[in-house]
């Protein structure tokens, strides 16, 4: 299949560049040896970006549009070829100024035809079903019949990136079947979930389809109903009544973690939870109607109350999420003309000595500081104890407030509890260093519902993104070891960082052990995290909305809920 993809790519990027070329010099009327020194040197380049062109359509076709790959490939080829490699052949030299780039201009029109030409050309291949025809018969007469099933539980970071790593590793081979469970049809791209709260960014930017990360590997819908260790089964619930049975050779847990309210019945029934999407858009549109209800009350105690917002754990996503939401409520009362800054309190409840507590002092100090000029009051050595309808417990002081959100720690996916395995006393799966559960065979585990040990530091993994994705190329590369016989490794990963934003425009960083804070530190989040946030389209839009966010006041526009919210229901995903 993928050489298909490669001689089709090819043979479309010297169609291409021909007919391009020549309607270019039919119309403009240039001379040929003007316009581009060397034709068959232009020719056999398009022939060989054709069939890179090929290549990555083949890896990506359901990721990216074609006509974004038509445009992209237009651009590069222009800057790489037309402004570089063919002016030093020609010894002229990289055109890298302003006047001798106007001067290429024409040749950029040319390689956008081409790639729109060589995007249609296979995009029809596509669209028609011929280059999937041309591989069935050899895809069918190569590939067996399935015999070892991979069953993966949790569509979150680790459960995604095994998947992703394993079918990558996997290539071909087609007698393993990967299926993936997941809670949502999404990945869910967590650093960025306060932006959503706070309307930097859209709701559906920041999750990308899970379908649109594979070729090979069957994406499920649904919750893990049972798991059934012993019959190597697993009941999955897709809806109130549809249970799938799924057999397997190998079982992956990275079912991930849900909020933990230790035991506090009232905290679980009148706090808000900070871990999926539905729960973004839940609080972001509470919060607005604490502003349009506020603004037409007459008693200033019951507006007081109204804009009153709680926020318990100053981790990463408490501190983010506070930050975002102090300044998208007071960037917005200008729309409100009965509401005063004096009016609005933010509060940070936590019970550790500062803020950020994976940062150094020194950053969160900084970082407390720069909350607390713009607004925020922050609450150490102190305690939630209590809560009800328009009113929140500190110890023993009662604060009136109508918003309580709940960040202040988790615990593993209580369906654990069912399989049998050994847990620690978190609840969370104990596996040894090289992530298979311990005691079992073919049970491997990832993530927040995982107890891994690291060999660099001695201690356990925390349960970050950052190592969830480490644990799940290292579970990836096991898997595929298992299969073909070979000895897996050992997980070992060093922190390379951590990064926090605490407002607009100021964050606190400190990456390979160097300390950055305010306004670099903040343009270095926003680039590593959206160079880390999945897919090209997703990247762009996100990116969009940054740039809208600069010239415009933040949308307070109430958005349905895309999906109902369940407050104490288990989510399959870190």
């Amino acid at each position: 299949m993928t050489r298909r993809w490669i001689q089709s790519g090819a043979l479309a990027g010297g169609g291409a560049a021909l007919l391009s070329l020549g309607l270019f010099i039919i119309v403009s009327g240039s001379d040929t040896n003007r316009l581009v020194p060397g034709l068959l040197m232009y020719l056999g380049l398009a022939v060989a970006s054709g069939a890179g062109y090929g290549w990555l359509l083949w890896a990506h076709t359901d990721r990216y549009p074609f006509a974004v790959m038509g445009v992209l490939y237009g651009l590069l080829s222009w800057v790489f070829f037309g402004l570089v490699l063919v002016p030093v052949f020609a010894g002229l030299g990289p055109r890298w100024n302003a006047v001798d780039a106007a001067g290429q201009f024409p040749l950029l029109m040319v390689y956008l035809l081409q790639g729109a030409l060589l995007a249609l050309a296979l995009r029809v291949l596509e669209a028609t079903g011929l280059l999937r025809l041309m591989a069935t018969t050899r895809d069918t007469a190569e590939h067996p019949t399935v015999t070892r099933r991979v069953v993966i539980l949790g569509g979150g970071f680790a459960g995604v990136t095994t998947a992703q790593e394993l079918e990558k590793l996997l290539g071909e081979t087609g007698d393993v079947e990967i299926t993936l469970v997941s809670r949502t049809n999404h990945l869910l791209f967590t650093p960025m979930l306060a932006e959503v709260t706070a309307g930097g960014v859209e709701a559906q930017h920041i999750s990308p389809p899970l379908r649109a990360f594979f070729r090979r590997v069957q994406v499920m819908r649904g919750e893990p109903a049972e798991i059934r260790i012993a019959e190597n089964r697993v009941l999955v619930q897709s809806g109130s009544q549809n249970i799938t049975d799924l057999t397997y050779d190998y079982l992956v847990l990275a079912l991930g973690a849900v909020p933990n309210f230790f035991g506090n019945t009232a905290l679980e029934q009148y706090a808000f939870t900070f871990k999926s999407l539905a729960d973004a858009i839940h609080i972001r549109n509470h919060v607005i109607d604490c502003l349009e209800r506020a603004d037409s009350e007459p008693d200033p105690m019951n507006r007081r109350t109204m804009l009153t917002f709680v926020v318990v754990g100053a981790g990463f996503a408490g501190t983010e999420l506070i930050g975002g939401l102090n300044d998208f409520v007071r960037g917005s009362l200008w729309y409100y003309k009965h509401l005063h800054n004096d009016d609005v309190t933010f509060l940070l409840v936590h019970p550790g000595e500062h803020i950020l507590p994976e940062l150094s002092t020194e950053l969160a100090r900084y970082a407390e500081k720069k909350m607390t000029d713009r607004g925020v009051t922050i609450r150490g050595n102190a305690r939630v104890t209590d809560a009800s309808l328009g009113r929140v417990s500190i110890g023993d002081e009662a604060i009136s407030s109508e918003t309580l959100i709940w960040t202040a720690g988790n615990l593993p996916n209580p369906l654990l509890k069912q399989i049998g395995c050994e847990m620690d006393n978190r609840g969370a799966v104990i596996t040894d260093e090289r992530l298979l559960v311990r005691g079992q065979h073919n049970i491997w585990a990832v993530g927040d519902c995982a107890s891994i040990p690291d060999v660099v530091t001695g201690k356990k993994a925390p349960p970050t993104a950052q190592y969830a994705l480490r644990e799940a190329k290292t579970l990836a590369y096991n898997l595929c070891a298992v299969l073909n016989g070979r000895e897996p490794m050992v997980f070992s990963h060093r922190s390379q960082g951590a990064l926090a934003v605490v407002g607009h425009q100021t964050a606190c960083a400190e990456v390979f052990g160097f300390k950055f804070s305010g306004l670099f530190a903040w343009l270095l989040w926003r680039g590593i995290y959206l160079s880390k946030l999945p897919t090209l389209e997703k990247k762009i839009r996100v990116l969009l909305d940054w740039v809208i966010d600069v010239f415009f006041p933040r949308d307070i526009t109430y958005a349905p809920l895309i999906e109902e919210r369940t407050e104490a229901a288990p989510a399959a995903g870190d």
